[in-house]
């Protein structure tokens, strides 16, 4: 269905979580993302841990492909889609996502050119593509976290979708929900989360991301009734004077003025200096506010790619664990195991500090829930041991050298 050969973001947007404030008219979009169409490059940066791209149209767990058909895939426990959700394009691309066994971040990608201190819709158009089917009798469902956020990691809004439903044949719905940019004109971070672990009933199609400026009515003020009959004109205020000469008999009253010299001019030099600061972490959610997160490691390491792979320590006794680096959910309801959980962080002068905390969901069959995370960081390796139960996580800090 698209009539280009590449990725589609033109200056135009459009999630439905939240209905539409009353007094305001939506403008065209100003960012659309449609996915293009063939062969596109790929929108996501690192921060998709769990996922990675194929170019099959039956991606399996933890991947995810831009498509414009799916049919037949897995015995066909999914619904056939024969083209996807935009209106009028020719062999046009959706984003296909097979939702990986430990959840988390699908898409992430930078917006550009929304304006500073103004109201946008933010909208999607997403479908369930898992059929109804008795193999599948109590389904995972697919809950989406929808993040924004500066490029610095301050949350700007975020929103949740609730349960993609399967149906009994394809259905788009869409999402909306509102929120306001901040004072300063800046990029932003789309991050879209799949809160649910992987599982049947857990795989989607998304298409149609766009945002919407929202433009408030302006007010005018009604003029005044004019009054009939004589009116008496409003006395005129005398100029005041700083000061008057006090008249002599028959000479002419002269009036003198006292001339204010304006204020010296405030040159560059006299400007205070301010000193750039690390911007501080999105709030963080009743999860880590409601217990406590030691800090059981702290590194500091070059410019670069960190590797963290994740494993059970010791007996593989079902301890699952949730992970959020700086405040943002990357990892949800992950079970340890002998196989690493691995994801990367990139870390730079725009992103020189990181923080990665650690939550049991559970205890396991032997209490606490204890892992062993494995730090590969310029040239070095670190082997951190970490125990967390139901009222303290674990923190582990990463920092670039200065």
């Amino acid at each position: 269905m698209k009539k280009s050969s590449s990725l589609l973001i033109a200056l135009s947007l459009a999630l439905a979580a939240e209905s539409q404030p009353g007094d305001c008219t939506l403008k065209p979009p100003l960012v659309t993302i449609n996915f293009g169409t063939g062969n596109i490059h790929d929108l996501n940066s690192d921060l998709t841990y769990n996922y990675d791209r194929v170019s099959s149209y039956c991606p399996t767990d933890g991947h995810y492909t831009y498509t414009s058909y799916t049919g037949g895939c897995f015995r066909n426990d999914w619904h056939t889609l024969s083209e996807d959700r935009t209106p009028g394009d020719v062999d046009g691309n959706m984003m296909l996502i097979n939702a990986s066994n430990s959840g988390g971040a699908f898409l992430s990608t930078t917006i550009i050119g929304l304006k500073s201190s103004t109201i946008y819709e933010f909208s999607s158009w997403m479908m369930n593509v898992c059929k109804i089917t008795k193999k599948c009798p109590f389904p995972l469902l697919p809950t989406i976290i929808v993040r924004v956020e500066t490029v610095a990691g301050k949350l700007v809004a975020q929103f949740r979708t609730g349960e993609l439903v399967r149906r009994e044949a394809p259905q788009w719905t869409q999402y909306r929900a509102f929120f306001t940019t901040p004072p300063s004109r800046i990029p932003l971070i789309l991050t879209m989360i799949d809160s649910s672990p992987g599982g049947c009933g857990n795989d989607f199609a998304l298409d149609d991301i766009t945002f919407r400026e929202c433009v408030k009515p302006t007010i005018i003020a009604a003029a005044p009734p004019k009054q009939i009959g004589p009116t008496k004109k409003p006395p005129v205020a005398a100029t005041p004077v700083a000061k008057k000469a006090i008249p002599k008999p028959g000479k002419k009253q002269v009036e003198i003025v006292q001339i204010i010299k304006p204020p010296k001019d405030v040159t560059l030099q006299d400007a205070p200096v301010i000193k750039q600061r690390t911007p501080a972490l999105p709030t963080a959610p009743p999860i880590l506010a409601s217990r406590s997160n030691p800090t059981i490691k702290q590194i500091e390491t070059e410019a670069g790619e960190i590797k963290i792979e994740l494993y059970d320590n010791g007996d593989i006794d079902g301890d699952t664990v949730t992970i959020y680096h700086n405040n943002a959910l990357i990892i949800a309801g992950a079970r340890l195991t002998q196989k690493p959980l691995t994801f990367k962080i990139a870390v730079d002068i725009q992103h020189p500090h990181h923080e990665l905390i650690m939550v049991a969901n559970n205890l396991g069959s032997i209490p606490p829930n204890t892992s062993l995370m494995v730090v590969t960081a310029g040239g070095k390796r670190f082997e951190i041991f970490i125990s967390s139960n139901e009222q303290k996580n674990a923190k582990v800090v990463f920092d670039l050298k200065k």
